[in-house]
């Protein structure tokens, strides 16, 4: 018995109102990557996924004839992820499906009853067995379509693998890891929003979890690692976790700074000596713990010999982790992070931590991509020579800023942050063209900005479960080998302006 959107597909069908009626393998003529459709009902219209409500669209054993004769039916040639499910993960180029049926259909996405190997779950496994790939079309929310939603053509995926396992909701799913294939356009990072159908609510629910807290209880809240790329899984390696900065033998940092008067809290910037530094205001609002009202030159925060309590708001940086973050596996950028929570435009997310050391130190160290330059002077320029941040020069500390500029235009930075054997989460965020998060010096123990704290923070309001990222700051042709030759190293941000290169 065919239901109501069954009904309409086949008097489409029926009407010859489909653009392309037969289904077929692979890209559809004139469907680009990046084509959006402003609804399901267009997408049948086309004859690209031919189901109103199905989340996998594929050929039965009627197509077993001519070209196909040889092939094993059912078949998916298309999948539209669109959170429908609870146990979904999208890495963008890596994604684990979620077969269809046995979930409540009131929309909260939990699963009632067991899935069963037949129709669209049947057709993907024969897709694994024949090594055929199937279009993915991803479904997002958008408040200037008709429908409610849009749905991006994000390209051709290879279903790599499918095995059938207990859901988050005690059900058995059956489960598809997809990967894109290589050559096609570079995903956006608005074409993906999708991640998990919802947030874990425990480590048993993690889906690929490696390593349930990176920070081995340093932090207040877990750090959690997943791997769905490598097989079999791997865990983050080859460092030490610290929540704290740790000094090379020759660093010696300067004597503590006399701080406010304050007590309580900070809240008159005419009298607290810590907000004249910040030109006679504070550089945070309170609000949501604490936001950047901007991105400053420096930040000059209480310190320890400031009469304030740690509440105060011009302490916001020192607080440590408060968001819920992840590292996980990428396919082609190593690891990566994200959070689980929502993070408002100017809220701190972390310090940049390892080991503080001299620049000359590591001239000889090769192959070391943990290595931030500590470089307020740069940081105030603007990375890539993009625009310059505004100086106060009424500050003692910026007076002559552009004289010295001048002068260390072309040199390097004295003291750095290598993270390579030593850090915190913050060595797992990769870089973007167009990022999400900015750096920001900070001071507050002391004052002299070679050895100021390196924070990042959130650009714009970041979503639940969106890849964090801060642009690294290359020139391109700036980094050179033991031989003296210029080194490229391709960038694999996904952003519409990416620049194709990091360096």
């Amino acid at each position: 018995m065919l239901n109501c959107s069954d009904d309409y597909e086949f008097m489409m069908m029926e009407r010859n109102e489909v653009l392309y009626p037969e289904k077929r393998i692979g890209s559809i003529p004139g469907i680009d990557v990046g084509h959006r459709f402003y609804s399901r009902a267009e997408m049948v219209a086309v004859g690209f996924h031919s189901h109103w409500l199905n989340g996998i669209d594929y050929m039965g054993q009627s197509y077993k004839k001519g070209e196909y004769e040889h092939y094993i039916f059912p078949l998916a040639v298309a999948i539209v992820l669109s959170g429908m499910y609870e146990d979904d993960l999208d890495n963008a180029e890596d994604v684990v499906y979620t077969g269809q049926g046995g979930h409540d259909l009131t929309g909260n996405k939990r699963q009632i009853r067991d899935q069963v190997l037949e129709r669209g779950n049947l057709a993907l496994k024969n897709c694994v067995d024949l090594g055929v790939t199937v279009r993915v079309v991803r479904g997002h929310e958008c408040a200037n379509s008709y429908s409610g939603k849009v749905y991006t053509y994000d390209g051709l995926y290879k279903v790599v693998h499918y095995w059938a396992e207990k859901g988050i909701s005690g059900f058995t799913v059956f489960k598809y890891r997809l990967r894109r294939l290589e050559g096609q356009p570079t995903l956006t990072t608005s074409q993906v929003h999708f991640t998990y159908g919802r947030v874990p609510q425990c480590p048993s629910e993690i889906r690929g979890l490696v390593c349930e807290d990176i920070s081995g209880g340093q932090e207040v809240v877990p750090i959690p690692a997943t791997n769905l790329v490598d097989d079999p899984p791997v865990a983050p390696t080859g460092y030490q976790y610290s929540k704290s900065m740790k000094f090379a033998r020759n660093i010696k940092l300067p004597a503590n700074a006399a701080g406010c008067d304050c007590k309580g809290l900070c809240w008159d910037p005419k009298t607290c000596a810590c907000a004249r530094l910040n030109g006679s205001d504070f550089p945070y609002v309170h609000r949501d713990g604490g936001r950047l009202i901007e991105a400053k030159h420096v930040v000059f925060e209480c310190g320890p010999k400031c009469g304030c309590d740690p509440s105060c708001v011009n302490r916001t940086s020192q607080r440590g982790l408060k968001y819920r973050l992840e590292v996980f596996r990428t396919p082609k950028k190593g690891w990566a992070v994200r959070s689980w929570d929502f993070i408002p435009a100017g809220a701190p997310v972390c310090e940049y931590i390892g080991v503080l050391t001299r620049t000359e130190e590591l001239d000889n160290v090769s192959e070391n991509n943990y290595i931030f330059d500590i470089d307020c002077l740069q940081t105030m320029r603007g990375l890539g020579g993009r625009e310059r941040r505004q100086l106060d020069a009424s500050l003692p500390m910026i007076q002559n800023m552009d004289k010295i500029d001048e002068q260390r235009s072309d040199s390097v930075p004295e003291f750095c942050i290598d993270a390579a054997s030593i850090g915190n989460v913050a060595r797992f965020i990769n870089h973007s063209c167009e990022p999400n998060l900015f750096i920001q010096c900070v001071l507050s123990a002391h004052q002299d900005i070679k050895l100021a704290r390196v924070m990042l923070f959130a650009a714009d309001s970041i979503p639940p479960l969106q890849e964090l990222t801060y642009d690294y700051g290359y020139a391109l042709d700036s980094v050179h080998g033991p031989d003296g030759k210029v080194k490229k190293m391709a960038c694999y941000c996904g952003a519409e302006g990416c620049r194709k290169r990091l360096f």
